[in-house]
C-alpha cells in the first residue's frame, strides 16, 4: 500500500493550528450541515462516535440535535480533547467493537487516509445493523485555484514543480467506496463553498490555521522560494479575482451517508421487475 500521507505531520499541523487559534469556519459549516442532515432522520441513536473531528465541533453539533443519547470522540492525540474524554487511536484505526455503535460521524478526515477502503470497512463493521455512517470529505475542486497557480509559478521560476496541494477524491469514487465497504442505501452529494481573500497570503495563513499545511509524504522539504510565492500571488490575482480585486478559493465538500445492512431496509428492485419501462416513465414526465 502506498503511503501518500504523513500522519505524524498531520497531527503536528493540527496541533500547531490549535495552539495558534484555529481557523475553524469550514469545520463549523460542516458541523451545521451534518447536524441538519441528522435532524431530519426520524429515529434516535443510542451511541454515536465522532472520528477525528479535531476540535469536537461536529460532536457538539450532533449532540445538540437531540437525536443522540451519548457521543464518544476518537482522536489521535489527547491534546485534541479540549478537556473532554476521548479515545485515542491512529487516523486509520476505528477502535470500536464490531456492531457496537449506532452512528459514526467523520468530519474532514477521510481524505487523509492511506487505506481509505479499509477504514470504510472498519466503520461498517463497528456499526450495529441499521446503524448510520455520516461523513464530510473534501473533494475534487477543493483549492483548485491554489493548486494551479503554485504549479505554474514554481514551474516558471524553478523549471519544475513539487506537489503543494494534496489530491482530493471525486464524488463518484467516494460512492464506490461506500458500496465496496458494504454499506446499504449509499448516498453522496457535493456542496461547493467559495471563500474570498484579499490575496494568496491570508488564504495560506488560514490553511495553516486549519491544520491543512501540505502533509504529503513525497512533498519537497524545501519551502517555497519567496519569488515563487510572489509570482503565484500575481497569477492568482490575474486568473481568479473578482472585479473588486479579491481572490476566490473553492472548498468542495462531499457529504456521505450509508447504513449498515439490516433486513428491514428497502431493497433495490431486481433487474426486469419494474412495471414501467424507463422510456414510458420519461414520457410521463411532462411531455416536453
Amino acid at each position: 500500500m502506498e503511503t501518500l500521507f504523513d500522519h505524524a505531520l498531520i497531527d503536528t499541523n493540527r496541533l500547531r493550528a490549535l495552539r495558534s487559534g484555529p481557523a475553524d469556519f469550514l469545520l463549523d459549516i460542516v458541523a451545521e450541515e451534518l447536524a441538519e442532515r441528522l435532524s431530519v432522520i426520524d429515529r434516535r441513536f443510542e451511541k454515536a462516535v465522532e472520528l477525528h473531528g479535531h476540535t469536537g465541533a461536529v460532536a457538539r453539533a450532533i449532540a445538540g440535535t437531540g437525536k443522540v443519547d451519548a457521543i464518544e470522540r476518537v482522536e489521535s492525540d489527547r491534546r485534541f480533547s479540549a478537556g473532554e474524554p476521548v479515545t485515542l487511536a491512529a487516523l486509520e484505526t476505528v477502535p470500536l467493537e464490531p456492531q457496537s455503535v449506532n452512528l459514526i460521524v467523520s468530519p474532514l478526515a477521510l481524505h487523509l487516509t492511506n487505506d481509505t477502503p479499509g477504514v470504510f470497512v472498519q466503520i461498517r463493521r463497528a456499526l450495529k445493523p441499521d446503524g448510520l455512517f455520516l461523513a464530510a470529505i473534501p473533494g475534487s475542486g477543493t483549492l483548485q485555484e491554489l493548486r494551479e497557480v503554485l504549479l505554474a509559478a514554481e514551474s516558471e521560476i524553478s523549471g519544475g514543480a513539487s506537489p503543494r496541494v494534496i489530491p482530493f477524491p471525486d464524488v463518484r469514487d467516494v460512492g464506490a467506496l461506500l458500496q465496496r465497504g458494504g454499506f446499504a442505501l449509499p448516498v453522496t452529494d457535493k456542496e461547493t463553498y467559495t471563500v474570498r481573500y484579499d490575496s494568496i497570503f491570508p488564504l495560506m495563513k488560514d490553511l495553516r490555521a486549519m491544520g491543512m499545511a501540505n502533509p504529503l509524504s513525497g512533498r519537497s522539504r524545501r519551502p517555497l522560494a519567496r519569488g515563487v510565492l510572489l509570482r503565484a500571488a500575481e497569477l492568482y490575482a490575474e486568473r481568479f479575482s473578482d472585479p473588486d480585486g479579491r481572490i476566490r478559493a473553492t472548498f468542495s465538500i462531499i457529504y456521505v451517508s450509508g447504513w449498515a445492512p439490516h433486513e428491514s431496509q428497502q431493497k433495490p428492485l431486481k433487474p426486469g421487475s419494474a412495471t414501467m419501462r424507463l422510456a414510458d416513465a420519461l414520457k410521463q414526465g411532462g411531455g416536453r
